[in-house]
């Protein structure tokens, strides 16, 4: 049951009710912010999906840990007045596979990820849970600048920064006891 009022006639989409109604405004820019993410974001569909899924197991959003990119992402995006031939999931990457997803949980002992993904875990887990904990290590700054440009470092953060927020929104106010809905919208 969400933690503000939202009619019956918005239950199967709590979280557009309350941005819209509750917080119009920001709301907008929230969702002007959430469609660049994955229209313009440059990391491939596994490290975004990497970060994304750790953020997730941090903030307890149960809608995002359920959304898998590569099915949902074009419908969100078509539902949201995005564009989903932008998304980062039609690009023709890889598509992360379910063992892909229960690995990030225990990521330090998983053999599945590259360099990149491994850390975009690390930065996502972190920005989530520690961020002073980057402050004075320069061995994760080292990797990160030779694994990354400083474009994606931004590019990624903004990202994260993105579903922590949303994220934590979405499970504080108990709007993510709503299936992800997975059917494109049809124009």
């Amino acid at each position: 049951m969400p933690r503000v009022h939202v009619p019956e006639a918005y239950a199967h989409d709590p979280s557009a009710y309350v941005w819209a109604h509750y917080a119009p405004e920001v709301g907008a820019a929230a969702g002007a912010f959430s469609r660049a993410v994955y229209e313009h974001a440059t990391m491939s569909l596994r490290e975004m999906e990497a970060a994304r899924i750790r953020t997730a197991n941090i903030n307890g959003c149960a809608l995002c840990m359920g959304m898998r990119a590569a099915r949902d992402l074009g419908g969100h995006l078509a539902r949201s007045g995005g564009n989903p031939d932008k998304a980062v999931s039609a690009r023709g990457n890889p598509v992360p596979d379910e063992a892909f997803y229960d690995a990030v949980a225990h990521w330090r002992d998983a053999s599945c990820f590259s360099e990149r993904e491994r850390l975009a875990i690390d930065y996502a887990e972190r920005l989530g849970q520690a961020p002073q904990s980057m402050d004075h290590d320069e061995d994760f700054w080292a990797r990160m600048h030779k694994n990354f440009s400083d474009a994606e470092i931004v590019d990624m953060t903004f990202a994260i920064g993105s579903w922590i927020a949303f994220g934590r929104l979405t499970h504080v106010l108990e709007l993510d006891g709503v299936c992800m809905p997975t059917a494109s919208v049809s124009a």
